[in-house]
């Protein structure tokens, strides 16, 4: 480390006070050329504001890009927008969340997350949330059970996410061949409490018949309209304009994922 490295960081503490972040998510409106293909930017404010210095082989620097935002800052559009900018990273073979130190990381969120964004999936292994929208520690608040279905236990885990983490958009994501919608359509008999999760799915059957696909996307619909409208909480923050719930499909062979609202 260079004996002026921690004056350099002061001053240059110094220069951005007036933007300092209370923590980190992309600018997904103007992302800056270099932070398309890095997602170091996360790296350098830590949750709650202070700074993450680099160290580099020169000594310590602090690097400050103009694209990193405030989760605070993000709209509802904003945060979906970057799930999808995610997304898109993934299937083009692209990701950068990989570049992050996870041990910094993994510091910055010991005391407190602030995810950007939740995403309500099915607990199918072929669906590593994460991995498809191209984020890492502490930018998304996950909820998983088969068929991506809303009972009372994810409504209030999305309900803590939203209120209390703050989090801009829930996506309830259905996807590609699911085992849960599929059990639904046939019906038949299944050990244990499997067949716990039919009458939540069977609506979205009774609408959709037996094509596997259009009841998968309708089931993600119908969820994603429970949460609206059956949480006080939730409902409170789309009428505000604070919070955004949509619905989506994930296809298990291209990776991409579309949106179905």
């Amino acid at each position: 480390m260079l004996p002026n490295s921690k004056q350099d960081a002061k001053a240059e503490t110094r220069e951005i006070a007036p933007t300092t972040l209370e923590c980190a998510s992309p600018n997904v409106e103007n992302p800056a050329p270099e932070m398309k293909s890095s997602r170091r930017g996360f790296l350098r404010t830590a949750a709650g504001g202070s700074l993450v210095g680099l160290l580099t082989g020169a000594g310590m620097e602090l690097a400050i890009s103009d694209s990193v935002r405030a989760q605070s800052t993000l709209s509802p559009d904003a945060a979906l927008q970057e799930l999808m900018n995610g997304n898109q990273r993934f299937t083009s073979d692209k990701l950068t969340s990989f570049e992050a130190d996870l041990r910094i990381l993994k510091q910055n969120t010991e005391e407190k997350q602030e995810p950007f964004a939740a995403v309500l999936s099915c607990a199918d292994s072929r669906v590593p949330v994460e991995l498809i929208f191209d984020q890492t520690i502490g930018h998304i608040f996950v909820t998983r059970v088969a068929g991506n279905v809303a009972t009372s236990e994810i409504i209030a885990s999305l309900e803590y996410g939203a209120a209390v983490l703050g989090i801009k958009v829930i996506l309830v994501m259905g996807h590609g061949n699911c085992g849960a919608v599929k059990a639904t359509i046939q019906g038949k008999d299944a050990p244990g409490q499997i067949s716990a999760l039919y009458p939540h799915i069977q609506p979205a059957v009774n609408l959709a018949g037996s094509n596997l696909e259009a009841a998968t996307k309708a089931n993600a619909k119908i969820q994603a309209a429970l949460l609206r409208e059956a949480s006080t909480v939730i409902a409170s923050l789309v009428k505000d304009g604070k919070l955004k719930v949509v619905a989506g499909h994930y296809d298990i062979v291209n990776g991409s994922v579309t949106l179905l609202d």
